[in-house]
């Protein structure tokens, strides 16, 4: 299995984009694109971590791209730069800029209640139903939704305390709205509810117009097309079992999106070069609007608190959350799923950037070690993540 992994890592290596040879990082201080290589073999290979695509930019735009291992294991199939990927909850952070954009247009206030723009109250929609003797959900805003303050769980499928599958899935509001933080999938479910009833549009309509099509994004989608099918990544368990992806006919703004290493990397240079959105709105994006004091992210309903994270600021804004360190500003999101593994944070005052994305559930395991690395960013809140490394002792 080794020697099958890295033939797999030479032959994606003549996938790459052309690029820079050396990469600035954080701190001034450069590594070459050829260290960036091994240290990436090197790591996939120790975690067992099947595939990996990989940007970083440099003054705001793309400096090294590149795809490593495997889109299919079982068929020896190797991942390019143009293989679509699964972008797990990166869909939340292109919502939440969708979002920004069509409150610069005036057609959603971040502040006015949501019920406000919906034909009936929000607990006469099947999907909330179970909020019939709480209204508190006439509090929600859509500011609430992207800085995951309503108090709704992530998936209601979850316990949101324990994280153990549950059957009956009851919706609940288990803390007041705007009260604290706790990561909520179904809070960007009800602010895609009312954002396509108030526009007549689904959000794959209103991406491809606001966001995919002016970016260039021509391999990215909220739901699943048909020219997909010549070149996408499968999902790979920790013991190299495939984990195929459902094909979405129907768009999910917190989790459905599929793209490519290299649409995504156009994405993040968009927002790097804070195209698309005034200063104002853009300044308000990526603005604390919570502290975080959770000491982990999940489970996301918890009364464990810390301080550890003071240091950095660590906040969340609209739609990313937000850190702050000696090198500036930055913004982040990540993406998890049974199979896949994503990560990307943004120092937008030092113009750096760095995307990882992995069709591997131990892709997590490398993260840590990647961002110190490849740009000199120890300050991602890693333990926050429970991104221990493998070889990590708690």
């Amino acid at each position: 299995m080794k020697l099958k992994i890295l033939l797999g890592f030479i032959l994606t290596l003549n996938l790459a984009f052309e690029q820079n040879d050396q990469i600035t990082r954080l701190d001034g201080s450069k590594i070459s694109a050829i260290e960036i290589d091994e240290t990436v073999k090197r790591l996939m290979e120790k975690a067992n971590v099947q595939g990996l695509s990989l940007s970083i930019l440099n003054k705001n735009q793309q400096a090294y791209i590149k795809s490593f291992g495997f889109k299919n294991i079982d068929k020896n199939e190797y991942s390019d730069t143009s293989t679509v990927l699964y972008a797990a909850s990166f869909s939340k952070a292109v919502f939440g800029y969708l979002t920004m954009k069509l409150a610069q247009e005036k057609v959603i206030d971040l502040d006015k209640p949501l019920y406000e723009y919906l034909s009936k109250p929000i607990s006469e929609y099947a999907y909330f139903s179970d909020l019939k003797s709480d209204d508190r959900w006439k509090l929600m805003t859509a500011r609430m939704c992207l800085s995951h303050t309503t108090g709704l769980p992530n998936v209601r499928w979850f316990h949101p305390t324990t994280g153990v599958q549950d059957t009956l899935g009851v919706m609940k509001i288990y803390f007041a709205p705007g009260e604290k933080y706790a990561y909520s999938g179904e809070g960007i479910k009800l602010l895609q509810l009312v954002i396509e009833e108030i526009t007549k549009k689904n959000v794959e309509e209103l991406a491809i117009e606001k966001i995919f099509k002016p970016i260039g994004m021509t391999r990215t989608g909220y739901i699943w097309y048909e020219r997909f099918d010549d070149n996408y990544a499968t999902g790979h368990l920790a013991d190299n079992t495939l984990n195929p992806k459902k094909k979405r006919t129907t768009p999910v703004a917190g989790a459905s999106l599929v793209t490519t290493i290299a649409d995504y990397t156009r994405f993040i240079e968009y927002l790097m070069k804070q195209k698309g959105l005034d200063k104002k709105m853009f300044k308000e994006m990526i603005s604390p609007q919570i502290e975080i004091l959770s000491k982990t992210q999940f489970p996301p309903i918890t009364e464990e608190t810390t301080t550890e994270n003071k240091a950095i600021n660590l906040s969340y804004g609209l739609g990313w959350g937000l850190l702050k360190c000696k090198y500036g500003r930055a913004f982040f999101k990540e993406g998890h799923d049974d199979a896949w593994r994503n990560y990307n944070i943004n120092f937008i005052d030092r113009g750096v950037s760095i995307i990882i994305i992995t069709n591997s559930a131990n892709g997590e395991f490398i993260f840590k070690e990647l961002l110190e690395t490849l740009i000199g960013d120890t300050f991602t809140p890693w333990k926050w993540e429970e991104y221990y490394p493998i070889d990590y002792k708690k």
